[in-house]
């Protein structure tokens, strides 16, 4: 099992049309675990609290970034979630 806490830049989102940021947002997140995780976007499963921290100011202000906590098991699945300590940053 290997785990890692990493920052997460969302910069890319604010090239995104207002009405669909939030969904860019969680697109880089699983975009960034599959290239540092090594694993497909299949086997990246975002908790649902990492969801609803992206997705707290509605969809056209997410965080421009974030910290997160990814869970690689031995059959590959990913498992991405906030940290104990999280800090989000406007």
């Amino acid at each position: 099992m290997d785990e890692k806490i990493m920052n997460i830049t969302l910069r890319k989102t604010k090239n995104a049309p207002r009405t669909k940021r939030a969904n860019r947002a969680i697109k880089e997140i699983r975009a960034n675990v599959v290239r540092h995780m090594k694993t497909t976007e299949e086997n990246v499963w975002i908790d649902h609290r990492l969801n609803e921290a992206i997705w707290a100011r509605g969809i056209q202000k997410p965080p421009s970034r974030i910290r997160v906590k990814a869970v690689k098991f031995e059959d590959g699945l990913v498992e991405v979630s906030l940290p104990e300590d999280s800090i989000i940053e406007e």
